[in-house]
């Protein structure tokens, strides 16, 4: 399923309207996965992702929103549950598919806005995203949060891992704990839980980026 409807050549956005961040940068994320990984690419599952799922924390149908090159999505298909990523970044998704095949895990990767994921056509159970969320502004956060109401399951679990606003130099928007409950609250969230956590990228060293790990369910 494609999210592009007869995208002319010369547009890089594909007929979607570019994000905060891309107006920002003047590029399509697609481009951060241009002459080598993507800063946030590190080749391995989250150590949070991982650590969530031992403890059972993702089950039935899992939506990974913002999958990239499918590291987390591919972790979790190997655990045997049934997983879907979305992306916009049509490179992303295609190192993500031969992933999957190179590795043997069932997996499925789609050309999919994130603020437009009705379109999808079903609903999970539970959904991942890892670092997308700050990317957004915050009328961005509100769309992208109503966007996720529309896929999610009425008993089903959001998993949310992003940049925390604790130590400067994480972006684009790093989010503060208050804030972050805040954005969930008007979105018609209800937040379970906001802990400390680290995101691994490729320019933090082993300690990775100061980080929230959110745990929320539709109210």
């Amino acid at each position: 399923m494609s999210e592009r409807s007869g995208p002319l050549a010369d547009d890089p956005f594909g007929g979607r309207r570019p994000t905060s961040h891309e107006r920002t940068t003047g590029q399509p994320w697609d481009a951060s996965y241009h002459g080598g990984p993507a800063p946030w690419d590190t080749g391995r599952p989250q150590p949070a992702v991982v650590r969530v799922a031992a403890a059972g924390g993702f089950t039935g149908a899992v939506l990974d929103v913002g999958c990239g090159t499918g590291e987390n999505a591919l972790y979790l298909a190997s655990t045997g549950l049934p997983v879907l990523g979305v992306d916009v970044a049509d490179t992303a998704l295609a190192i993500a598919r031969d992933k999957a095949t190179d590795r043997g895990i069932e997996a499925r990767f789609e050309d999919v806005d994130a603020l437009r994921l009705s379109r999808v056509g079903r609903r999970f159970t539970t959904v991942l995203d890892c670092g997308l969320f700050h990317t957004f502004d915050r009328e961005e956060q509100q769309r992208y949060l109503a966007s996720l109401a529309a896929v999610i399951e009425r008993d089903g679990v959001l998993i949310l891992l992003c940049f925390s606003d604790v130590a400067p130099g994480t972006g684009p928007h790093p989010v503060g704990r208050d804030e972050l409950r805040a954005a969930f609250d008007s979105g018609g969230w209800r937040v379970v839980s906001v802990e400390p956590e680290r995101i691994q990228t490729r320019f933090h060293g082993d300690e990775g980026a100061p980080a929230w790990l959110a745990t929320a369910a539709p109210s």
